[in-house]
């Protein structure tokens, strides 16, 4: 075995074992394309075709399986809670919410909660506002006016 062949094998196998080992994927593309250019090499290719071989099936495995992997890897999974249940609930503003001055409360299904403006308007207290999502454990709501 010459040393192209030593270097292409233990590439690949040091490659596999680090994805293996960070179960991230981020190196077995890198892994498949030293694994073409070992057989490149086993067959007798030169080495700039080894090379090209090498950049060509780790750009070409990645462009293929790049899109796939990022589906089910890298979703931002969100685990609905019972918080999640009080969008679009009519709530009381019970101190003024002022994002600016960073105050706010609103009552809603029993619980004072945290709240700041959707739109950055100050909502006066004893005003009804819906709320439009939560960041963390603040309500974010917008104020409804009586036409609502």
């Amino acid at each position: 075995m010459d040393k192209i062949e030593i270097f292409w094998l233990a590439a690949t196998i040091l490659l596999f074992v680090v994805e293996a080992v960070t179960v991230n994927l981020v190196s077995v593309w890198f892994a498949l394309g030293t694994l073409a250019a070992l057989i490149a090499a086993l067959l007798g290719a030169q080495l700039w075709l080894q090379i090209v071989i090498f950049f060509a099936v780790t750009i070409l495995t990645l462009i293929a399986t790049r899109p796939l992997v990022k589906k089910f890897f890298n979703k931002q999974h969100h685990e609905p809670t019972n918080a999640d249940m009080l969008i679009g609930k009519i709530c009381i503003v019970t101190q003024d919410i002022d994002n600016i001055a960073a105050t706010g409360e609103a009552s809603c299904s029993g619980k004072i909660w945290t709240a700041r403006s959707f739109t950055g308007d100050i909502i006066k207290k004893g005003s009804k506002a819906k709320v439009h999502s939560i960041e963390g454990v603040k309500l974010i709501v917008e104020e409804i006016t009586e036409a609502e």
